[in-house]
């Protein structure tokens, strides 16, 4: 007798399991947020990172390059950063070539390109950054440049510090897959922490377990997950109980919400919850993986009216309640 071929969602789920597994080797006490970013790469997506100085959100980035087998690189955004410092610029050629400039590749042209406070660099800058995001290349002087794939940015912003900053319009945030928030660690976590980077960064080091092409093979497999008419009704009706008008609104999208979710959140949401369905094994969505996925798909996608933020209703809260309601019907 033959053994039994492994099947090619059975090695995705082994690959992606253990990718999670070391990252959350590398990078302790963030478990939950380390398989969302696996999820948001995996579903060809880019996740905006909030959370306070110190937690590791610049070590997670490199950690998840390195493991993937990818080139990464790292913007640290400040008021005077302009678009060229970001995705290049023409330089003088060489004396004898046939053209006079030459396009110097800028960071931008890293497979995980980490911007660090994001919301520091002018709306010039970000909207530089908007067309890598959305486009996968970047235009300068007429001519396209294709980005590396796969292309991920991670973007990270300190949520108490508004001083000098330029918040994100909401075309922009759109454009991210997830947001995250890193929470502070537990005291275990903690202790952890200090036999694994007290003297040493584990995230500089790390073997890769895949490489770019591996990483392109499984986001195309993902693609493949099959997702039934049960599943694309409810991932609809989640999406549309975030309208605060409309025959499917929900009440307390009426009450509370300026703006729902727009249809690109619809196709984020069926995405990642595609990838959740392989990490569990699965080659097809189930209510589940869409209700794993919803929290980082909609919190910035949501925009609350301004009486509900003096009644205290914050968008965490509401989306969960409005996740049960959601769960209820179903």
């Amino acid at each position: 007798m033959t053994a039994h071929a492994t099947s090619p969602f059975e090695r995705a789920q082994r690959e992606l399991s253990a990718l999670c597994a070391a990252l959350d080797r590398v990078i302790v006490g963030q478990d939950a947020t380390n398989r969302a970013l696996v999820v948001a790469l995996m579903a060809g997506g880019h996740v905006l990172l909030e959370g306070l100085p110190g937690l590791g959100k610049t070590h997670l980035a490199r950690a998840l390059a390195g493991l993937l087998g990818l080139q990464s690189a790292r913007v640290q955004c400040t008021p005077d950063l302009m678009p060229n410092d970001l995705t290049g610029s023409e330089v003088l050629a060489a004396p004898g070539s046939a053209q006079p400039f030459v396009f110097r590749h800028g960071p931008v042209f890293a497979q995980v390109l980490l911007v660090d406070e994001i919301n520091r660099a002018t709306p010039r800058t970000q909207a530089a950054l908007l067309e890598a995001m959305q486009e996968g290349q970047v235009t300068y002087a007429g001519s396209r440049y294709p980005l590396p794939r796969p292309f991920c940015v991670l973007a990270t912003q300190n949520p108490i510090e508004l001083e000098g900053t330029f918040p994100l319009p909401e075309a922009q945030l759109d454009r991210f897959l997830y947001k995250l928030k890193i929470q502070y660690p537990t005291p275990a976590a903690l202790r952890a922490l200090l036999d694994v980077s007290l003297d040493a960064e584990p995230a500089t080091t790390v073997a890769a377990l895949l490489d770019a092409d591996r990483v392109l093979e499984l986001m195309a497999l993902c693609r493949e997950v099959l997702l039934t008419e049960d599943c694309k009704r409810a991932a609809v009706a989640l999406i549309a109980a975030t309208q605060p008008t409309g025959p499917a609104a929900s009440a307390l999208a009426t009450r509370h919400l300026r703006y729902g979710a727009s249809p690109r959140a619809l196709q984020g949401l069926v995405r990642a919850a595609r990838v959740e369905a392989v990490i569990a094994g699965r080659s097809h969505i189930d209510y589940a993986d869409l209700e794993s996925v919803a929290l980082p798909v909609l919190r910035h996608r949501v925009l609350l009216k301004l009486d509900a933020e003096l009644e205290g209703v914050d968008v965490e809260t509401l989306l969960q309640d409005l996740l049960r309601q959601w769960r209820a019907g179903l």
